[in-house]
């Protein structure tokens, strides 16, 4: 039994103004992958990881972000070919730079303690809000049930 396998890497991050506002972006250039959630991206081949949340964060909102926490992680295997897929999440309240829109989407500042009931949310994120929120929570992962799939929190 092989002890690797085929991973994809990628990091999220919930940036906080110190106002109760997060940092959502309003995913529209994904092919199959439509709307809010917090940005981020793929750990590029060679990178660590926290380097790669950094860098995604700047690429995708124009603000460069300090000493990003690393929250939790939120892992599943694709349904299309079942290669693992982890993402790590940050959350991060110190930044600069001027906020600017990239090819992923709109961004804007949104209040947190409305986030988890606008309709407007990415398929499955809502599930990671805890992850984010409550400190004694730092996975999520979905186990597989006879008709469904289980959110499971450690």
């Amino acid at each position: 039994m092989s002890r690797t396998e085929e991973v994809e890497l990628t990091n999220m991050c919930m940036v906080c103004d110190g106002k109760g506002n997060v940092l959502v972006q309003n995913k529209i250039n994904h092919p199959t992958w439509h709307g809010w959630n917090f940005p981020g991206g793929h750990v590029e081949a060679g990178e660590y990881v926290t380097p790669s949340v950094i860098r995604e964060i700047r690429e995708e909102t124009g603000l460069i972000i300090q000493s990003p926490k690393l929250c939790g992680i939120k892992e599943f295997h694709k349904a299309k070919d079942g290669k693992r897929y982890i993402v790590f999440l940050y959350i991060a309240d110190k930044f600069s730079g001027e906020l600017k829109p990239s090819g992923e989407g709109e961004i804007f500042w949104y209040p947190l303690a409305d986030l988890a009931a606008s309709d407007q949310l990415i398929g499955g994120f809502a599930e990671m809000l805890p992850v984010f929120m409550d400190a004694s929570i730092t996975e999520i992962y979905y186990q597989r049930t006879d008709e469904d799939f289980k959110t499971i929190y450690c």
